[in-house]
């Protein structure tokens, strides 16, 4: 055997002898786009054990116990293994008791330094950044996506040994060293990303909602600078929470967006030249199509409406109107270049579809009907904020990412990622016009506690129903999408809170707020200089828009106006107003405000009105609580919806005065 096979026993000998020991990598740190630091590894103490080498196992375990968090049997079972060879019994020690351990002097038992991750932000980003386990490896989030730059090349130490672990001198020894993770570097702005933390944290809890989140983005570059979810949870201690809770419902879960879609809508429409601003249809109690019914979630009955004013008012039934007017063949295609029934291609893992019917396949136009206003497709909240930042930038859809470059562990820059295009869903002018049709809906309708003084917002509200079971429930979700400012946008941010537990659980009441004050802070934080807003003749005075105020607040800002009011109806809130918001109207014109709060769901009879002066004629509809839209002024000459005709209280009668 000696002469025969000396060779092959030789390198069986040296082998048993050589005991290799794997070096883990320093993983690379995650950094925000300042270069603040999100995630690092720093060196912790870890205890492991060779049962081969312990010669009593009993006594060992008996020391050790007091400072692990095993058990004495459960460390004697581990001693006494004749199958493993090496056992790790804890890491990230403290330094007191990783001083006590090695103190012990115990046979078999080793402690040593291993990288442990760290997030020194606590829950600043965490649905984002994720966690990474003890073995150096990414399980969620961005640690995930990019573990295999973050993790580096583990190195190997082989030093050799006797039977009893001890080194033989003069013996052979081999050793390569680890090379170091890379760093990501995100393109989260820490200091956005705490503003949208706070923001929707207050909102979450005052409005009892179940979740929150915020989404801001660069709509030029598609680079996402903050992603805020609440509740939250720590990564550094991430075993205490759900699987569940720390998903980033932004990439991971679809909703119907509701009236947020609506941009999508009117974008494909004016793109095929279908509409235009001063077109009007007819908005009833409700439209028949496809053997069912659209109504306003409100049951408000608006008449004869322009599709501006349809905006405004967020009118479902113009909206279906004009989706089945473009046809599903023609309007499927705009939906799907905007982003919508297909992954984005986000560097971020989970990334879902969403959920777009097929026109081949469905056939229905009650199904489309209802697409037209946001019922009956699912979004990501992702896909939602790109596409109505390609409306932002001028018609362009950008790739959404979440990370902007990799560094060296010398901080030298190795790959730089730059803004990549997926598509031109509209031309430029369609985009133009539709981001003046979301200024209007700030300025003149219910997205009015968006609006920021000098920073110009555009946007759209949603309030979309919760399917339970296969039907609309009583959950909501209350939303709000814009950007700002309209002609230079700076940012796009998307505000949700879903299924609010509060009355008035509307998205121009709750999410719109919260929009405004996460965009003036970002905004002031980035530079973005307000605009003053032009000075007002001096004998006329601007009319605010109230709508979706309570009194107290729609007082106050009439008394700063100096303009008197009246009140009609009761209700929780501003239902409509005369005159019109934005309307310029000399000095203490007195504003009429008009409140609903009764059954929606109880029809009236339309008074005639014709003949009657504006003070009568609104008098004799808010005897019915029916609201007024005023168009110029003297006697009533006509209309809409005509005497005699059958609609839900709170609903708006369109009238036209004449001199």
């Amino acid at each position: 055997m000696q002469i025969y096979q000396s060779d092959e026993l030789s390198e069986r000998a040296l082998a048993q002898r050589m005991r290799p020991q794997t070096i883990d990598a320093q993983r690379g740190n995650i950094l925000d786009r300042n270069y603040n630091t999100l995630a690092i590894s720093v060196g912790a103490d870890a205890v492991y054990a060779l049962p081969g080498s312990i010669r009593d196992a009993e006594g060992t375990a008996r020391q050790l116990a007091p400072f692990l968090p095993l058990s004495e049997a459960d460390l004697t079972r581990i001693f006494s293994s004749e199958s493993k060879t090496s056992v790790w019994l804890a890491r990230g020690l403290n330094v007191e008791t990783a001083a006590a351990i090695r103190s012990l002097g115990l046979p078999g038992i080793r402690v040593v330094k291993r990288p442990q991750r760290f997030y020194p932000q606590g829950s600043l980003a965490a649905h984002v950044v994720g966690i990474a386990g003890s073995d150096n490896q990414g399980l969620e989030g961005i640690e995930y996506y990019y573990d295999e730059i973050l993790r580096g090349v583990p190195g190997r130490l082989a030093i050799e040994q006797d039977a009893t672990q001890r080194s033989i001198p003069g013996g052979d020894s081999e050793f390569i060293p680890p090379e170091a993770g890379r760093d990501v570097v995100l393109t989260i702005d820490s200091v956005i990303q705490y503003i949208a933390e706070t923001h929707i944290q207050e909102a979450v809890v005052s409005s009892q909602s179940e979740w929150g989140l915020v989404l801001v983005m660069d709509p030029f570059s598609g680079e996402i600078l903050a992603n805020a979810i609440y509740p939250t949870f720590d990564p550094n201690y991430y075993q205490d929470v759900s699987a569940g809770r720390r998903r980033n419902v932004a990439i991971t879960d679809q909703y119907e967006p509701g009236s947020t879609f609506k941009f999508v809508t009117a974008a494909a429409s004016l793109d095929l030249g279908l509409t235009y601003n001063e077109r009007t249809f007819d908005s009833g109690s409700y439209w028949e199509i496809g053997g069912g019914r659209v109504r306003n979630s409100d049951g408000r009955v608006f008449g004869n409406i322009s599709f501006l004013e349809a905006m405004e008012r967020s009118d479902n039934i113009t909206f279906a109107k004009l989706s089945v007017e473009m046809e599903p063949e023609r309007f499927h295609p705009y939906i799907k270049a905007f982003g919508f029934g297909s992954r984005l291609g986000v560097d971020f893992p989970g990334e879902i579809t969403g959920m777009v019917a097929t026109p081949r396949t469905t056939g229905q136009l009650l199904q489309w009907a209802n697409t037209g206003f946001g019922q009956g497709i699912a979004v990501t909240p992702l896909q939602l904020l790109s596409s109505l930042s390609s409306i932002a930038n001028g018609g362009t859809l950008m790739k959404p990412r979440y990370v902007r470059e990799i560094r060296d562990a010398q901080g030298r820059q190795v790959q730089k990622f730059e803004p990549e295009i997926l598509g031109y869903p509209v031309q430029g002018a369609t985009a133009t016009a539709v981001s003046q049709l979301l200024r209007s809906v700030v300025v003149n309708g219910n997205g009015n506690r968006a609006e920021v003084t000098g920073y110009y917002v555009a946007g759209k509200t949603g309030t979309a129903e919760v399917p339970e079971g296969g039907i609309y429930g009583a959950g909501r979700i209350a939303s709000f999408a814009g950007f700002a400012p309209v002609d230079e946008p700076a940012l796009a941010i998307l505000v949700i809170l879903y299924n609010p537990k509060v009355d008035s659980a509307y998205g121009g009441v709750l999410a719109a707020p919260v929009f405004k004050e996460i965009m003036e802070e970002s905004l002031e934080y980035l530079g973005v200089k307000r605009r003053l807003e032009g000075q007002q003749r001096s004998r006329f005075v601007l009319v605010p828009n109230l709508t979706n105020f309570t009194l107290e607040e729609a007082k106050a800002r009439l008394l700063q106006a100096s303009l008197p009011w009246t009140v009609e109806g009761e209700g929780p809130l501003v239902t409509a107003q005369t005159p019109r918001p934005g309307a310029q109207v000399p000095a203490q014109t007195t504003v009429h405000l008009f409140f609903y709060g009764g059954n929606d769901s109880e029809d009236v009879t339309v008074p005639n009105v014709i003949g009657m002066s504006m003070r009568d004629a609104s008098g004799s509809l808010s005897d019915l609580d029916l609201l007024i839209q005023v168009r110029g002024s003297g006697v009533a000459v006509k209309q809409s919806p005509e005497a005699g005709a059958a609609v839900s209280r709170g609903s708006t009668v369109e009238v036209i005065f004449e001199l």
